[in-house]
C-alpha cells in the first residue's frame, strides 16, 4: 500500500483529499503547512508528496525547494495539486524538481490517474535503469537516461497544462507575446531533449524496452 502525503494550510481541503486517497486504497498522512510537512519528513518517508502552492507563511515553492534540498528527502516525487495557473516561469524554474502539476478541483479518478502515472513512471525508469546497469553500461549514460525520461514527460505534462490554461490554440484569443515565447520555448527544448533521449536509446538499443510516455 502506498503512502501519500497531503499538503495544504487549509484543513477542510486535506480532509477532503485524505477521505478521497484512503478510498482510492492509499495510506495517508496529512501536514497543515509547509513547516508541518519538512518536520513530518523528518520520521516519515511518503511514496508521494500532494503539495498545494498557496499555503501561508510558506507557499508551496518554498515547501519543494526546502524539501529537495535536504539530501534524505530530495527523492521524494512531489505532485502539485492547486487551483494556482501555472506560468511559463514557474514550468520552467521549478519542472525540474517536480512530478506532474494537477489543478483543483479535481475527480476521485483525476487524482488516481495522476498519481498511478507518477509511480508507474517511476518504476518503468527504475526497471530499465536496473537492466542497464546488469548489462554494463556507463553509469553517466544511464543517469541522462533516466534524467531525460523523466524530464520529457514532464515537459509534455506541463506544457498541456499552459496550452490549456492560455488557451494557446484559440486564434480569437491574444495570448501575450512573452507567454507564446515561453511556450514555444519549452517545445523545442522538449524536442531537443527528445531527440537525445533516442540516441541514448540506440546506443542501449537491445538492452532496454520502449518505455510508455504520455
Amino acid at each position: 500500500m502506498f503512502t501519500i502525503m497531503v499538503v495544504d494550510d487549509s484543513p477542510f481541503i486535506v480532509d477532503v483529499f485524505v477521505t478521497m486517497l484512503e478510498r482510492g486504497g492509499y495510506r495517508t498522512v496529512a501536514a497543515y503547512g509547509g513547516e508541518e510537512c519538512l518536520e513530518i519528513l523528518k520520521t516519515v518517508t511518503p511514496d508521494l508528496i500532494l503539495l498545494d502552492i498557496m499555503m501561508e507563511p510558506m507557499d508551496g515553492w518554498e515547501t519543494l525547494e526546502r524539501i529537495k534540498e535536504n539530501p534524505q528527502t530530495k527523492d521524494i516525487p512531489v505532485l502539485m495539486l492547486t487551483a494556482k495557473q501555472l506560468t511559463p516561469a514557474e514550468a520552467q524554474e521549478y519542472g525540474i524538481y517536480i512530478e506532474d502539476y494537477v489543478l483543483k478541483p479535481i475527480t476521485h479518478r483525476e487524482l488516481y490517474d495522476a498519481i498511478e502515472h507518477v509511480l508507474n513512471r517511476r518504476q518503468a525508469i527504475k526497471s530499465d535503469v536496473d537492466v542497464a546497469r546488469q548489462s554494463g553500461f556507463d553509469s553517466q549514460m544511464i543517469s541522462e537516461y533516466a534524467r531525460l525520461s523523466k524530464s520529457i514527460d514532464v515537459n509534455r505534462r506541463l506544457l498541456k497544462v499552459l496550452e490549456t490554461t492560455y488557451n494557446i490554440n484559440d486564434t480569437k484569443l491574444r495570448v501575450s507575446d512573452e507567454i507564446t515565447r515561453a511556450i514555444k520555448s519549452m517545445e523545442t527544448n522538449i524536442k531537443f531533449q527528445e531527440g537525445r533521449l533516442q540516441q541514448i536509446r540506440e546506443e542501449l538499443s537491445g538492452t532496454l524496452p520502449t518505455t510508455p510516455s504520455s
